[in-house]
C-alpha cells in the first residue's frame, strides 16, 4: 500500500440552479452571466428527483407557507417561487441576479397568474434591500446546492439572505446537508481499458488519467462499485452556519470495506433535507448513487495508479480528506486527500475490520455484552 496527499482544484462549471427578479439592480458578474443559458436551466428542470424534492417539500407542507412572506434566493426561472404561491404564501420575493429574472421568470410568474404574490426582482441578493417598512421574511427557499454540495459558493448568499432578512424563528429550505464519502472502484477510468474488443488500452487509461488528474470526476457511479455505503463527511443545519465555518472542512476515518474490489478513488455525495410538519415525512433529496440518478452524479477522487489497491472484504481504509476554499477563486475548494496507515490511526469503536486488535476488541465487547 502507497500512502499519499494528493490535491485537486475542482474547476468544473457548475451545473446548478440560480436566480430570479424584476426589480433590475445593477450588477456584472461572468458566475451570474452563465446561467443566462437556458440549457442550464433544461437541466435542472428536468432533474426529476429535484424537481420533486422541492415540490413536495413546498404544496407537501402548505400549512407552514400559508399567508407566509417567502424569499426565494437565486430563483433562477421562478419555478420554486410559483410553487410558493400555489402553496399559499401572501408575498414571495423571486431574487435572481441575472437577466434571467427579466426574460424568463417575469413571463412564468404572469402566465400563472401570479403576479399579485410573485415580485421578481434582478439583483444580487448582497444588494437586496427590503422595501421600506417592509416586515423581514418568514421562510427562505433556495436551490443553491453545487457539486459535492459546497461547490459554487452559492450558499454564502443564501445564508448572508438568512441573517439579513430572515425572521428569528424563520424557515429554511431546505434546512439541513449531509455530504458523504466512500471508497471505491472506478472501472471506467481502469479496468474497463484493459481489453478493448480485444486490444489492450492500459497505456491509453493511464495517459487518460493523467490528464483528468487535476480535477474529480463528476460521473454516476455505479452503485455495485461503492465499497462501503458511504459515512457522513460533515452536517450541518443552514440555521446556525457561519460562512466562515465553510472555509475549511476536514474529515478523517478508518473504514471497513464491505465488499472486496479495487480500491480507486473516494465517491462524495450529499443530501438535504426541508422542514415539516411532521418531522418524520420530511422530504430528503439525495445524490447518492444508490438514488435515483440527479445532474449533480456524484464527485469522484480518483487515486493515483500506485496508490490502487485490490482489497478483501473487511480491509480497512485509513483515510482524510479536506475542503478548502481556494484563494484564487471563492466559489472553488481545493480537495486534499491522503491515504494513512490503518495500522497507526485509531479505529472506531467496535471495528469490524480484519485487523487482530479490532477482532480481539469486538470479541471482547460481545462477552460484556452477554454477561
Amino acid at each position: 500500500m502507497h500512502f499519499l496527499r494528493s490535491h485537486w482544484l475542482f474547476q468544473h462549471v457548475v451545473l446548478k440552479s440560480l436566480p430570479v427578479n424584476v426589480l433590475i439592480l445593477a450588477m456584472s458578474n461572468a458566475y451570474f452571466d452563465e446561467y443566462e443559458n437556458l440549457e442550464i436551466h433544461e437541466l435542472m428542470l428536468k432533474d426529476r428527483p429535484r424537481q420533486t424534492a422541492y415540490y413536495n417539500a413546498i404544496l407537501g407542507n402548505k400549512a407552514l407557507f400559508k399567508d407566509k412572506v417567502v424569499m426565494d434566493v437565486g430563483a433562477g426561472t421562478g419555478i420554486l417561487s410559483a410553487f410558493c404561491a400555489q402553496a399559499g404564501a401572501r408575498l414571495v420575493y423571486a431574487v435572481e441576479a441575472s437577466n434571467v429574472a427579466t426574460k424568463v421568470a417575469l413571463d412564468l410568474i404572469e402566465d400563472n397568474g401570479l403576479t399579485n404574490v410573485v415580485k421578481v426582482i434582478q439583483s444580487r441578493i448582497e444588494e437586496f434591500v427590503l422595501p421600506a417598512e417592509a416586515e423581514k421574511v418568514d421562510i427562505i427557499v433556495s436551490e443553491w446546492m453545487g457539486f459535492y454540495l459546497l461547490h459554487e459558493g452559492m450558499l454564502d448568499s443564501v445564508l448572508l439572505a438568512r441573517d439579513k432578512f430572515l425572521k428569528e424563528d424563520g424557515l429554511l429550505f431546505p434546512s439541513e446537508c449531509t455530504i458523504f464519502v466512500a471508497p471505491c472502484a472506478v472501472p471506467s477510468l481502469f479496468d474497463d481499458w484493459h481489453s478493448v474488443d480485444g486490444i489492450k488500452m492500459n497505456t491509453f487509461a493511464n495517459k487518460l488519467r493523467s490528464q483528468k488528474s487535476s480535477r474529480p470526476e463528476v460521473m454516476h457511479l455505479n452503485p455495485k462499485d461503492l465499497l462501503h455505503e458511504g459515512v457522513v463527511f460533515h452536517w450541518m443545519s443552514l440555521l446556525d452556519v457561519n460562512a466562515s465555518d465553510l472555509d475549511s472542512i476536514q474529515f478523517k476515518e478508518v473504514v471497513t470495506a464491505q465488499k472486496a474490489g479495487n480500491h480507486q478513488g473516494f465517491c462524495i455525495w450529499f443530501e438535504v433535507r426541508f422542514p415539516s410538519d411532521d418531522e418524520s415525512e420530511s422530504v430528503v433529496l439525495s445524490t447518492s448513487p444508490l438514488s435515483p440518478q440527479t445532474h449533480w452524479k456524484q464527485c469522484v477522487v480518483v487515486l493515483p495508479e500506485e496508490s490502487c489497491e485490490s482489497l478483501e472484504e473487511k480491509s480497512p481504509i485509513a483515510f482524510q480528506i479536506t475542503m478548502k476554499r481556494s484563494a484564487g477563486d471563492m466559489r472553488k475548494y481545493n480537495l486534499e486527500v491522503d491515504l494513512l496507515d490503518p495500522n497507526t490511526e485509531e479505529h472506531p469503536m467496535p471495528c469490524p475490520c480484519h485487523m487482530t486488535k479490532c477482532i480481539l476488541t469486538e470479541a471482547h465487547l460481545k462477552m460484556m455484552d452477554t454477561s
